[in-house]
């Protein structure tokens, strides 16, 4: 071990005595310490310590002595173990200046996903519109809607459904079952219309005159509304369902041709069983 000569002449321990007094005893004890230091320099313990002693840049002061062959000196043990722990603490204390570093994204843990114990919203349907019903006996969409209306204002007030024969064909014989204006009456061209006529003021589905107590104009040109006055004036003729058809419904209509209703019967039959 070239490189450890000068180390081992500066750890070499001597005294004014071994350099001033030479004796065969002094010779032999001698011979015995440097068998002991090269063992001590040589064993793993000590080459461990240089080692790390170098890298760290702390150098090596050690005096070695020996008390048996082999055994190290406490001064030695010491050393080595002093060192090993200022090496422990010294990364520790280096790392300690560092800033700490941000966690790594993938050393976050993921939240555990909990199932939603929150109950579905459930959205409200829109009511579908009320579907058109296809036109029979001989009507056009417009006259099928007007009797379509007659039928479900009369059904929610309870009419019987030869009630609603009645109203039917009465409306077929006023106004041919559309919604008409009058050309007397030019207020109620302002309010939608299916055309027009010129019968006094008589408006609407059942041709029902302002000036004779049936409603305001904007009302009577309203089918559904037209269609209710009728009912009522109807439901309150004594037996009307025991009447002729043409007979009931003049009651209601006084009208000037009495007998113009029955025509329509048979027709107003048909859309009332199409219609319920």
């Amino acid at each position: 071990m070239h490189g450890n000569s000068k180390i081992e002449q500066d750890l070499t321990p001597t005294s004014g005595a071994d350099r001033s007094v030479e004796t065969p005893s002094n010779d032999r004890s001698k011979r015995a310490r440097r068998t002991t230091r090269r063992a001590v320099l040589s064993s793993t313990p000590f080459r461990i310590a240089l080692a790390t002693a170098v890298a760290t840049g702390l150098g090596v002061v050690a005096v070695v002595e020996t008390r048996s062959a082999g055994e190290p000196a406490p001064s030695v043990r010491a050393g080595v173990a002093e060192r090993a722990e200022v090496v422990e603490r010294q990364p520790a204390s280096r790392a300690s200046e560092r800033a700490p570093l941000p966690p790594s994204p993938s050393a976050t843990p993921a939240p555990s996903a909990k199932p939603s114990t929150a109950q579905p919203v459930k959205k409200k349907k829109k009511p579908l519109p009320p579907a058109r019903p296809r036109p029979v006996a001989g009507l056009d969409q417009a006259q099928m809607d007007n009797a379509h209306t007659i039928v479900q204002v009369g059904r929610r007030l309870g009419v019987s459904k030869r009630g609603l024969v009645i109203a039917v064909a009465t409306a077929m014989q006023e106004s041919n079952l559309y919604n008409l204006a009058s050309d007397v009456l030019p207020e109620s061209l302002d309010y939608p219309h299916q055309g027009t006529g010129s019968d006094h003021d008589s408006v609407g589905l059942f041709q029902q005159r302002p000036s004779s107590g049936w409603g305001a104009v904007a009302d009577l040109m309203r089918p559904s509304y037209a269609a209710q006055q009728f009912f009522e004036a109807l439901l309150a003729v004594p037996g009307w369902e025991d009447l002729a058809v043409t007979v009931a419904a003049q009651t209601v209509q006084v009208s000037a041709f009495p007998d113009a209703y029955a025509k329509h019967e048979g027709r107003a039959t048909i859309i009332v069983e199409a219609l319920t």
